[in-house]
């Protein structure tokens, strides 16, 4: 598949079949919020998100959850955000609650807007995307849709090379993924690969790796393989951390010290000053099924 470069918004809107722009929307006290010093230091604000894909079940539904994903997503305002199982439209609905200066690219895991994204979420008023370009989790990497290790769904990679628009900011990539729920060994398969395409990218640039991993980090394979692609896990890296639960909730009380599932990963030339799991809910009524994870970031 070839790489796409990025010039304008239109193309990201008109190139749906090789990927597509969208948006954002927290009893916050594990929150990562920027405060304004904290941004005009050029710290970049990282969130990875599992969105929960929209639906009409209640008492979850997409249409309970989309006011609290706007206010947590407005309120914390993250540079970068690496989502994963939004449904084309529920993306359109996060772009409009985040407003004019986000877009997002992302193609659907079967191809154009059919099934979930990794759609990633950034803010141009910070950032500039370069290129970008997708891969799917199997044997043939470069086929849409393809399938062959034995997972559940169809697993993909979406990742963006982006331009720092601060004078001086330094170029980027940022990969997203959304590991097999079932197969231990599909998940061992995708880190292997996604660890390869991590090695073929311009090493001289800062890598940050956001997704569901769908394993618990440390003690893993799937965290091993990934580390040992050169990256560094956010959260054990950050000078200060928020406290720890299980990113995975499912609408069920939180697990204060549970499984992080969701991880933040990074080349170990990126300073990490903060990681957080953002625990926010409006009246009891989570986002998602999953909390998000925050880092604060500087890339040089």
């Amino acid at each position: 598949m070839p790489h796409f470069r990025v010039t304008r918004r239109l193309g990201l809107k008109t190139a749906l079949a090789g990927a597509v722009a969208l948006p954002l929307s927290s009893t916050a006290v594990s929150s990562v919020s920027a405060t304004a010093e904290g941004r005009a230091d050029g710290r970049l604000e990282v969130m990875s998100f599992n969105l929960r894909f929209a639906s009409t079940a209640e008492p979850n539904s997409w249409a309970a959850r989309r006011p609290v994903m706007r206010a947590l997503l407005r309120r914390e305002r993250p540079h970068v955000i690496g989502t994963q199982e939004g449904l084309y439209q529920q993306l359109q609905d996060i772009e409009a609650d985040l407003g004019a200066h986000y877009e997002w690219i992302g193609t659907g895991r079967a191809g154009g807007s059919r099934d979930e994204f990794m759609a990633i979420f950034y803010d141009t008023r910070r950032l500039a995307a370069v290129e970008y370009d997708h891969f799917w989790l199997s044997d043939t990497p470069n086929v849409i849709a393809s399938n062959t290790w034995g997972n559940a769904s169809i697993r993909m990679v979406t990742w963006v090379r982006f331009r720092d628009l601060r004078d001086g900011g330094p170029e980027f990539y940022v990969l997203d993924t959304h590991l097999d729920n079932a197969s231990q060994y599909a998940r061992e398969r995708a880190a292997s690969l996604t660890a390869q395409r991590i090695t073929g990218l311009d090493r001289s640039l800062p890598v940050i790796v956001t997704g569901d991993f769908n394993v618990a980090a440390h003690g893993n394979p799937v965290y091993d393989t990934m580390l040992g692609a050169g990256l560094v896990d956010t959260w054990d890296a950050a000078a200060e951390r928020g406290e720890l639960y299980g990113t995975f909730h499912g609408y069920k009380p939180l697990v204060p010290g549970g499984a992080r599932i969701d991880w933040i990963l990074a080349t170990p030339g990126v300073t990490v000053h903060r990681a957080a799991i953002n625990t926010f809910a409006l009246n009891g009524q989570y986002p998602s099924d999953h909390l998000p994870v925050q880092a604060s970031l500087r890339l040089m």
